[in-house]
């Protein structure tokens, strides 16, 4: 265990509970503290604060949810592909389920939470595979620099198939734009009990793996020669990520560069070790979308700005200040 996690841990466990309280008071109506408790712990005070409480609560979990998914995919991301940018929307994979969602709204009117959830899962999967194959050809097989590129080249070309659909289509476009800058305002408890097997089963899968990620990270020779199947474990972590990721695509829309702040972070705190990322990933991931979306209220008020929109203001300085650290250890 990092000599620091337990003081990390419990860090970030309160500011998870800073933020979530946060998230109950502050909105397009602030409530106060009286209000705040009386939506939590009375229920038979009907106060039109204390309806606002409870009515914010569900937004709360989802966000809570949406963030530790994304967290936990774009560990598992960038352990398989060994690649400190690789997340989620780097790799296309937001824009594949994106696409699909595009498709099933179009072609079979689609509209209920879980109808989405698996267009966008086959979208994630098939767009997935097919960026793990183009970056595998050539010499060397899948190096991060052909994963990124190859997912770079995928995502363009399926964002331009994604408004050749929308175009011709009004009524569809009107319902996708809202959808795709990504946002938890839509979350509810119908959409957390949809999204709750598929959280389970990825983290549960990010667990399992992580000790032989660990092994992974020191080079396929070496993890083969510790009894490491880096091809199976390859395929069941990615599954897991894709799963995340897709999951929360489907009912929340792209949001991106969480998945890659979130593991970064962590191992800024307390190191490699997959085997604690994970869980830490999950827990900033929460901390990170939940904060976001109540800039996104304070900065919309009266309205509110998509959280999407806010990660990206806040992801894009920080990806190329890697990428730039990146290139200078590469000179």
């Amino acid at each position: 265990m990092p000599k620091n996690f337990i003081m990390v841990f419990i860090l970030f466990v309160l500011l998870l509970g800073l933020s979530v309280l946060a998230s109950l008071a502050f909105g397009s109506r602030t409530v106060g503290w009286k209000e705040l408790m009386d939506g939590l712990f009375h229920p038979d005070v009907q106060s039109h604060g204390a309806l606002v409480v409870r009515q914010r609560i569900a937004r709360t979990v989802f966000s809570i949810m949406c963030g530790a998914a994304l967290g936990v995919s774009g560990a598992l991301m960038q352990s398989v592909t060994r690649n400190p940018i690789a997340d989620p929307s780097i790799l296309g994979v937001n824009t594949g389920a994106a696409l699909f969602v595009v498709c099933g709204i179009s072609f079979f009117n689609i509209s209920s939470a879980s109808q989405f959830i698996w267009f966008a899962l086959a979208g994630a999967i098939i767009t997935a595979i097919f960026v793990f194959g183009i970056g595998s050809m050539g010499s060397g097989g899948a190096t991060p620099l052909k994963l990124v590129l190859a997912g770079a080249a995928t995502s363009a070309a399926l964002t331009s198939l994604v408004i050749a659909v929308m175009i011709p289509r009004s009524n569809v476009m009107d319902q996708f734009r809202f959808w795709q800058v990504g946002s938890v305002g839509s979350g509810n408890w119908n959409s957390i009990s949809t999204f709750l097997p598929f959280l389970l089963i990825g983290i549960v899968i990010a667990l399992f793996t992580a000790p032989a990620l660990n092994a992974l990270a020191l080079g396929d020779e070496v993890a083969t020669g510790l009894g490491v199947r880096t091809g199976t474990l390859r395929l069941i972590a990615a599954f897991g990520g894709v799963l995340l990721c897709g999951a929360t695509t489907a009912l929340a829309g792209p949001i991106g560069f969480i998945g890659l702040l979130a593991p970064h972070l962590i191992r800024l705190v307390i190191g490699p070790d997959i085997r604690y990322v994970v869980p830490m990933s999950a827990l900033s991931g929460a901390v990170i979308l939940t904060i976001s979306d109540i800039c996104g209220r304070l900065l919309g008020s009266p309205g509110e700005l998509e959280v999407g929109v806010v990660t990206a203001f806040i992801g894009a300085p920080i990806l190329i200040l890697i990428t730039m650290k990146a290139k200078m250890r590469t000179l």
